[in-house]
């Protein structure tokens, strides 16, 4: 891209009061500033502080970069520099918080010299991405070799097992692996190391991967600490192994197991662009060849073009979810796109051609060129636009160091970027820039295919969509063998009421479009009527926002599911009307009902949240939320369509809730680590706190809707304050994550509430602490607690915290459930308190019966469970090992507890009753049913309750 210079340009009148502003400004702290500069170096000054906030702030407090910048830094930049210097700044330096403010302020000067060269058109588009990479790569060795050297003094040198120094190697991911960094980007960052081993030369041996971690944890403290100065960069560390639940550091042979045994196709296309960063070693390239295989295959592998398909509907939806507009990254036909089509490419051929095997955009254009891959016309359009946005993404950064990529929002900006782009007006340039996303959007739907579906013939029912006539319309119907009348009178009705709605013209357009095809879809049913009740609802909630409308268009999957999901669960179809982001998930019916395996929701989550900023805590809720919804409606689908049986459904409704329990906890110790810091010897993979699931979370039996029982733990406290900005006491610090927690699940965003979650099982209930130590945890159930208390903590299962803990609990749970007990007060206390629940909560009339509360349900069955587990395990000590009902009856009939018989007979019904109760969930409907449907296996419930717990 041509680049022009600016400095003959005039202001326009909005840009010159900014200008004057700054310069005013300056003056005040630079008095000699009229003196020392000549007549056109002030020009250019007051030029730059119209076009830069940013660059106008950080001269202003630093007045004395103004004479360098004109004595030939603005000239020319020789990338070398940038270690050099940092080397020399840095040797001296013997104080961390000395290296920052050095990093802090060399970075601020280096940027206004490179912003400034962007905006007055000193350099190319590729010059710029290449310089600020440059830079961003000299400031991250710098302070990894500062860092390094001072913990070596410390705490001795890493070494292998035969006697060879360790370093840390850096793999730079994305933008900055790729050379092309933009002004205000964070960076990604994997942090590895070669060979296990110890340190060497400290007061005592500390293990390589322990040193590797505090030293990582240090060097993101260095560059992405906000201080007076700022920061250096914003550091994302979550596309490591396992992400933020993964250890900070691991050695080459764990990143060669992860990738091997758990890479994911998302993790495929991050490392195309990976690479090692500073000086090259032998170390990086055995860690470069260590990745390729993964990264390669040594086939064309076609394999990945669905996974591409994929990628492209996640595009997509992101834009839609996030309602994006104006969004040159994001948007249909932005930067993103194009970095697709070229790594699709890689990606897909890379394997064979080595070329490809690059992490530069450009480079690898070029490369697809050569290899007859692209035409010529397509590199030179696909080049030409994706500069074009670059350079504006560039200059909507560095006019106030903000990472951003959406257009501006108000006039200034715009005079900005029109000053330096040639453009007169926002319109032109708006214009301009349609054209280059129009341009990069062709190309990216012809690498992968479109979704596109034209009608050969207009379909019957654009007519009945159309017809005003009663009579008409009923003999349209009875042509085409519809025999549901009252379809006409619900479509009528619900017509006229989208006519009195103001949704748009582009909207009406799309309805009209789109009824057509969904009547045609509901019309083939026997009961169209009690389809289109619940579809019409989905559709009240979106009609004014077009683009879920045409998702609906131009998707016959969608359609096609969302009648059949609709017309099988109202539940369904609620959470569609509530929530239609969910409606993206309809677009692939296979991918619909592929439902995450059990044990992959934690690592799919951690991707799912790799979308979202690190530091936007609102995203990070929202993300939550709305992954727990996706997954739900996974699950509900195979459910409704039998894909999934009741148990299975349950299973996953828990693995998801406990995945997402790890991420709300892990979100609610960074944020309060921030503030106050944590205690002596606890970090992200050491809290020294765990969870405990009661309840339907602890019994693996969570049904949509389900709240959480929760118990809150922490492990002995160390003596003292935590170590941040505002300390406070240890027990106080669990006291605010628990808090933190809570707040996290209970808050109600866009997406509704994460889960309702129920604290009143902790010790002392309502007016107990929030969080427990563990040891007076079990203190409180051996010698305080009620027999309901040792009923719940059957139920009970420990879903998040270290295996240390994990083991302290199952522990004490085990020492109080085996416990000798008096079995007829036993069953007393049992009884007393199942009679005083029915009377609670039992409310049918005579002929109905309560699935849960009714004599013989569900809630019999768990107390005979529960009772078994209370009155035997003193003798059967395996009895406590499980916490779910179906198990506890089989290791029963295993021991001879209860006949084979009754264990059958009490397991098959509690798993009829759930199914029941669940079906009915999905209905929207009450757990009541009548009394005669399962009488017969309910009175046998009873004797069996009868005979262990006696005669009520």
């Amino acid at each position: 891209m041509a680049m022009v210079n600016q400095s003959n340009k005039v202001l326009s009148a909005q840009l010159c009061v900014v200008a004057e502003r700054y310069w005013i400004r300056l003056c005040e702290v630079w008095p000699q500033a009229q003196q020392q500069l000549t007549q056109n170096q002030q020009q250019q000054l007051q030029q730059v502080f119209g076009l830069s906030d940013y660059i106008g702030e950080q001269l202003c407090r630093h007045p004395e970069w103004i004479g360098p910048l004109f004595d030939g830094l603005l000239t020319t930049v020789n990338r070398n520099d940038f270690d050099n210097q940092l080397q020399q700044l840095l040797s001296p330096v013997t104080h961390e918080d000395n290296v920052k403010t050095v990093l802090r302020l060399y970075r601020n000067q280096q940027m206004v010299r490179l912003a400034w060269r962007d905006f007055m058109g000193y350099s190319s588009v590729e010059d710029a991405l290449l310089d600020l990479s440059a830079l961003a790569e000299a400031l991250v060795i710098a302070a990894r070799d500062w860092v390094y050297q001072d913990m070596c003094r410390q705490l001795g040198t890493p070494m292998d097992s035969e006697g060879n120094p360790q370093p840390l190697l850096i793999l730079g991911m994305g933008k900055l692996g790729g050379r092309e960094l933009n002004f205000s980007s964070d960076i990604d960052l994997i942090f590895t190391f070669p060979e296990h081993g110890e340190t060497q030369g400290g007061r005592r041996a500390l293990a390589n991967q322990q040193f590797f971690i505090r030293m990582g944890q240090r060097l993101v403290n260095v560059l992405d600490q906000i201080t007076l100065d700022g920061f250096v960069f914003r550091v994302d560390m979550r596309l490591r192994p396992y992400g933020e639940s993964g250890p900070l550091v691991v050695s080459f042979s764990g990143l060669e197991d992860y990738y091997q045994e758990q890479g994911r196709d998302w993790e495929r296309y991050a490392m195309v662009k990976a690479r090692v960063l500073g000086p090259w070693t032998h170390y990086s390239d055995e860690l470069q060849q260590l990745l390729r295989p993964f990264v390669y295959r040594r086939y064309i592998d076609f394999s990945a073009i669905e996974s591409l398909r994929k990628m492209k509907r996640l595009i997509a939806q992101e834009v839609r979810r996030r309602q994006l507009s104006d969004n040159i990254k994001l948007g249909a036909g932005g930067i993103r796109e194009v970095e697709f089509v070229v790594q699709s490419f890689q990606l897909i051929r890379g394997g064979r051609e080595p070329d490809l095997r690059q992490q530069s955009i450009f480079g690898a254009v070029d490369t697809l060129y050569n290899l007859g891959q692209l035409e010529y016309l397509a590199v030179d359009e696909l080049k030409h636009s994706y500069v074009f946005l670059r350079r504006v993404e560039n200059l909507l950064q560095a006019i106030n160091d903000q990472q951003t990529q959406t257009l501006p929002n108000n006039p200034l900006d715009w005079q900005r970027l029109c000053y330096v782009l040639d453009a007169d007006d926002e319109a032109q340039l708006r214009q301009k820039v349609a054209a280059a996303m129009a341009i990069i959007h062709r190309h990216f739907n012809a690498t992968v295919g479109g979704d596109e579906h034209h009608d050969q013939q207009e379909p019957w029912t654009h007519v009945i969509w159309d017809v005003c006539d009663d009579d008409d319309a009923l003999s349209l119907l009875a042509e085409h063998q519809v025999e549901d009348e009252r379809i006409w009178l619900l479509l009528k009705t619900w017509r006229a009421t989208v006519l009195k709605r103001a949704i748009g013209p582009r909207g009406r357009e799309t309805l009209d479009k789109l009824m057509p095809k969904l009547l045609e879809e509901i019309l083939q049913l026997t009961q169209p009527s009690s389809a289109f009740e619940p579809v019409s609802m989905v559709l009240d909630k979106i009609l004014t926002r077009t683009t879920y409308l045409e998702l609906l268009c131009e998707n016959p999957g969608a359609r096609q599911q969302l009648v059949r999901l609709c017309s099988a669960s109202p539940w369904i179809a609620k959470e569609l009307a509530n929530f239609p982001m969910l409606l993206d998930e309809l677009i692939d019916p296979a991918q619909l009902y592929d439902t995450t395996s059990i044990d992959d929701y934690p690592s799919e989550l951690r991707q799912y949240l790799l979308r979202v900023p690190e530091d936007d805590m609102e995203q990070q809720m929202e993300a939550l939320r709305q992954f727990k919804l996706s997954q739900q409606l996974k699950i509900a689908a195979a459910d409704v369509t039998g894909v999934l049986p009741v148990m299975e459904v349950s299973d996953h409704l828990t693995f998801l809730a406990e995945a997402i329990i790890e991420q709300v906890v892990l979100q609610a110790w960074h944020q309060v680590a921030e503030r106050h810091g944590v205690p002596a010897q606890m970090n992200v993979s050491n809290m020294g706190f765990a969870i405990v699931g009661y309840g339907k979370l602890g019994g693996i039996e969570l049904g949509y809707g389900s709240d959480l029982d929760l118990v809150f733990l922490h492990d002995k406290l160390p003596a003292g304050c935590t170590d941040g900005k505002k300390p406070i006491d240890s027990h106080h610090f669990y006291l605010k994550l628990a808090q933190r927690i809570i707040h996290l699940f209970a808050t109600r965003t866009n997406s509704g509430e994460l889960y309702e979650v129920d604290m009143r099982l902790r010790p002392s209930g309502s007016s107990g602490l929030l969080v427990s130590e563990i040891a007076r945890f079990g203190e409180y159930q051996a010698t305080e607690a009620w027999t309901w208390e040792h009923q719940a903590l059957v139920r009970s299962r420990f879903v998040f915290g270290s295996d240390a803990l994990a083991g302290q609990f199952s522990q004490l749970r085990a020492k109080v459930l085996q416990e000798p007990r008096a079995t007829d007060e036993l069953a007393k206390n049992v009884r007393e308190m199942r009679l005083k629940m029915r009377e609670h909560l039992l409310k049918v009339d005579k002929n109905s019966f309560d699935l849960k509360q009714s004599p013989g349900g569900i809630a019999d069955i768990e107390f005979i469970a529960q009772f078994m587990v209370l009155a035997h395990s003193n003798q059967q000590r395996d009895l406590t090992m499980w916490s779910d009902n179906v198990r506890i009856f089989e290791a029963l009939a295993e021991f001879e507890l209860m006949e084979f018989a009754e264990v059958q007979l009490l397991t098959q019904t509690y798993c009829q009753l759930r199914d029941a109760n669940h079906e009915l969930t999905l209905q929207q409907k009450k757990g009541v049913v009548n009394i005669e449907r399962f009488a017969e296996q309910t009175e046998q419930i009873k004797r069996i309750y009868q005979h262990y717990l006696a005669s009520e």
